[in-house]
Formats: C-alpha cells, structure tokens, sequence
C-alpha cells in the first residue's frame, strides 16, 4: 500500500526515525510533510516531467521529500554529496534540473555552484529567505495537492569509469496509489520483510543511493519503520539495532569489515536478537568476511546482485552461498545470460559479460550510444559484469569488464587480488589496478589502506607481496605496492578506479600515496 493509506490507517505508527538523535516521523506527520513539500515544489514552478536535484545529508525530511515528487510527477534528481560542484554542476545541466535542494552544510560547495549556474533555484535546509527550505515549506497547506500523478527518481551511475549517466527507468503507472511494485514484493516475498506494519528496517548508508532510497521507500509502502543512520558507525549500526528492535536490515561489505574489526567485547554489549534478516550487496564481498559475518549472526545474512538500471536481480540466502561459496545467487528477477563478446550466449561454466533480459526496460538518459552499447543483438543488456554459471544455475563474479588489466597479454582481474589483500590482517582496504608500463602494457598495482598507517613502508610491502605470492600466479602478483590512509570508496563500497587509474596514468599515483617512491616487488 501507498503510504497515504498507512497516514490515515495508522497515523501514529513511526515512519521515519533517525538513529543517533532519535527525532521521529510518524506516517501522518510524513503524510503532511510530504504534501507541503509537494505544495513548495509547484510553487516554485515545477510541473510533471520535471526534474529537480537533491544534494543533501541523511536527515529526516530526505524521505518526505521522496514522497512528495511522488505525488506531482516530478523527477527526483538524488546527488552524491561526495561530488565537487563541477560533477553537481554536470548531473544539474544534464537532467535539466529546474531546482536543487540541499543544507547549509555544503554551503563551500553550493557558493561555487552559484556561479557555475546563476539561473539555478535553490531550496536550503538553513538557508535564508527566499532559500530557506524549512520556512518555505512550512507556509505550505498540509492538504493533499490536487491532479496527483506519480513521479520517479533518476539515479546517475556513480561515474567510477567516466561522467556518471542519467538512468531513465520505465515511466511509472500515472496513479501515485498504484499497486505494489517488483521491489516491494521482492522484499515481503523472497527476502521476507514483514507486511502487516511490524517491519522496523535500519538503512545505515546514504539515501542519494539507489538500494537505500529504493528500499526505504518500498519499507514505507509495506507500513514499516525505517531508521536511517545519519553517519554509518560500527558500534553505532549494533546500538541502533538493539535499540529500536531492528529486524530487517541491508549493508555493504565495508560495514561488515568495520564492524567486524570491532573487539569481541564491544560486539557482546549489544542485543541483536530481535534481528532477523541483513542484506547485503552493492559491492564484492570477500569470502572470509562473508563467512565471519554468517559465523557471528547466524544464517540471516542474504545477498543479493542487481544494479541501479533495475534488469534484473539475483538472490542466495545463508545455506546456499555457504554450499556455494563466492556465489552472488540465482537470478530471480529478470533472465540472465553469459555471452560472449559477439552478444551470443555461452556453455554453462564459462565466463563471460552477464547479461539480462530485462523485464522492464532502461534508457540512459540523452545517450543513445551508451545505452546500445550495453545492448546485444538479442536486446539483453549488461552492467558491465564479468561472471558464470555453475553446474546449479548459480552466478559467480569475476570482475568489471572496465577494470580488467592486461598485462603482457594475459587477462587479469583485480577483484580477485583485492579480496585476498584484505583478508591480511595489517590491511584494512584494497584496490588493485593496472597501469601504464613500456614494457607489459600495464602493470599491476595495489594501493593499499593500512590497518596502521605507521606500518606502511617497504617491511609491510615484502609481507603482502610474500602472503600474495603464496596464493596467486606469479603475473597476479602486483610489481608496486602504494599505500595510503584512505581509499577513494563511496559509501555504497564502490571504488573510484578512474581517479586511481588517472593518477597512475599520470605519473603521479605513487607522489598521491604520501611515498617518496614507487615500491617494487
């Protein structure tokens, strides 16, 4: 059901709670904010079709907002607010975002885009008059608007290998109240959310992200409780669930890692056995981390393989993965298929780019080449994932097509060197990539996090360059290992290798780590 029908079935029930200051939403309250902001957004001259940018930090009216665009046909816009303003900037002029809405908070980076784009109508929570974004929305009626038609969001893919693209989704059923949706239905059927309303769903990352939005919004549609994070904390994540009886929850394998990395003291101050189920996706999980998590919380852990363009979805619950380990699932939205480069589909157990025959179709916005790039002959399309079937139908993933290093002719892929690197226990992240070499084409390089900086030198290059030389070919073993007190990672866990790759193409990458020189193997 519509959240609508939740405001005036049980208008008190907890729609929204933050978790670390406690302030809470119910759904009525959610119902009248949501319609205010409906109200402001017409006011300031939006109409169905129309898109509009959201720049802004986990808080309680990201979700009313959401719900508002809903109701008047509006594009909602989601931006990273790890992005600089030029990116911002980008995704603003390509959508033709005819508004943005953010916070004080990135006050330094909405003063540049100011004069990037004079013309740009802004909304800001802590702003000043005309752009005050809670004044102006409390002047508002709380009446439901008029003429509802439903929106959508348009997500932009996180631009790891170039400028991000507009993922334009199937334009929804005109009526705001329509029935249920693939996802909702996925979350109370295959993934077992509870239905009647006692669902309580702790979204720890970013809500400019798809998984997060998307599944906030689908708990909001099923009349449960979603508390949002403000800032991922490990221990705070633990609290959060204890807590406010948390049964249902989703995370990304940085989460586990961090949590993980917690003493066995801190773990055991917490009660989480009102939990009852942890998804996990977005990124590669790394085996060991997977099966420590399943070790310290039971068989709730499932994951699941899918992408922002929504072609398709792949499921394993606990028992399968630990049956068949590294696997990603059995598809169970959306047919897939392993082609070859000529878009023709392989013998089971070999691997090649999945593929989706998608049930609802997807379009990158303004960019056709991009879209039939991803296309093959048959129509299926592919994320970009290298990957295979085993001999029971389940998928397994390689490695990005884009991130795939070749050096001296051989094929190589990183996220198989990345997962054994962070199972060292003086690493606390990895990313591997290839660059430029005159003699093997590229080279292939690992920057590292340390688990303690001070550590890094050449003494912890011999021992990971030993650890990795025991377990993988010799080509696999990276020739120069980086280090430093920080990855480019999003908060979905997904790495900017352009910006790695760039500053090692440049020249620059080993100058970027903080050594005085490139450390050989």
């Amino acid at each position: 059901m519509h959240p609508i029908i939740h405001a005036q079935t049980r208008a008190d029930h907890p729609a929204v709670i933050m978790a670390e200051s406690g302030e809470t939403l119910s759904y009525g309250a959610m119902e009248e904010l949501a319609n205010r902001i409906a109200h402001l957004l017409r006011e300031r001259g939006l109409k169905p079709g129309d898109a509009f940018g959201l720049f802004l930090e986990n808080r309680i009216e990201y979700l009313p907002i959401l719900w508002a665009s809903q109701r008047i046909g509006t594009v909602l816009v989601p931006i990273s607010t790890h992005l600089t303003a030029d990116e911002t900037d980008y995704i603003l002029g390509d959508s033709d975002a005819k508004l943005l809405i953010t916070s004080i908070r990135f006050e330094d980076m909405t003063d540049v885009l100011r004069d990037l784009r004079s013309d740009l109508v802004m909304l800001v929570f802590g702003g000043e008059g005309e752009e005050d974004a809670a004044a102006a929305i409390a002047r508002q009626s709380a009446e439901p608007p008029q003429d509802q038609t439903a929106g959508y969001e348009m997500l932009y893919s996180s631009g790891t290998t170039g400028r991000p693209k507009g993922i334009k989704p199937t334009v929804p059923d005109p009526d705001p109240q329509a029935g249920p949706s693939p996802l909702t239905m996925l979350l109370a059927g295959l993934f077992g959310f509870p239905s009647d309303g006692s669902c309580v769903y702790l979204s720890p990352g970013p809500l400019y992200h798809a998984a997060p939005l998307r599944w906030c919004g689908s708990v909001h549609r099923l009349g449960g409780t979603v508390v949002v994070m403000e800032k991922f904390d490990a221990e705070g994540a633990l609290s959060a669930i204890q807590q406010y009886r948390v049964n249902s929850s989703q995370w990304v394998p940085t989460h586990f890692v961090r949590m993980l990395g917690l003493s066995e003291e801190v773990r055991a101050r917490y009660d989480l056995s009102s939990h009852a189920r942890a998804v996990h996706a977005a990124a590669p999980c790394p085996d060991p981390v997977k099966r420590a998590m399943i070790d310290w919380w039971g068989p709730i852990v499932l994951e699941y393989y899918a992408g922002s363009e929504g072609n398709g979805l792949t499921f394993v619950n606990s028992e399968d993965w630990l049956a068949h380990p590294g696997t990603v699932g059995k598809p169970v939205y959306g047919e897939l298929h392993i082609c070859g480069e000529d878009g023709e589909e392989l013998p089971r157990g070999e691997t090649g780019l999945v593929y989706w025959n998608a049930p609802l179709p997807f379009e990158y916005h303004r960019d056709a080449a991009k879209t039939a790039s991803v296309t093959n002959p048959h129509g299926w399309t592919t994320l970009g994932d290298i990957g295979r079937l085993d001999a029971d139908g389940f998928l397994y993933l390689t490695d990005r097509k884009s991130h795939m290093i070749i050096s001296g002719g051989v094929n190589i892929y990183p996220q198989e060197i990345e997962n054994l690197l962070v199972t060292h226990p003086s690493v606390l992240d990895a990313a591997v990539i290839g660059a430029p070499d005159a003699e093997m084409g590229e080279r292939v390089v690992a920057i590292v996090q340390p688990a303690e900086m001070e550590r890094a030198g050449e003494a912890l290059v011999r021992e990971l360059t030993a650890f990795l030389e025991a377990k993988l070919a010799r080509m696999k073993v990276p020739r120069q290992i980086d280090f430093r007190a920080e990855l480019p990672r999003e908060a979905n866990g997904k790495l900017y290798k352009r910006k790695l790759r760039e500053e090692y193409a440049e020249g620059d990458g080993a100058a970027a780590s903080g050594r005085d020189e490139k450390s050989p193997a």
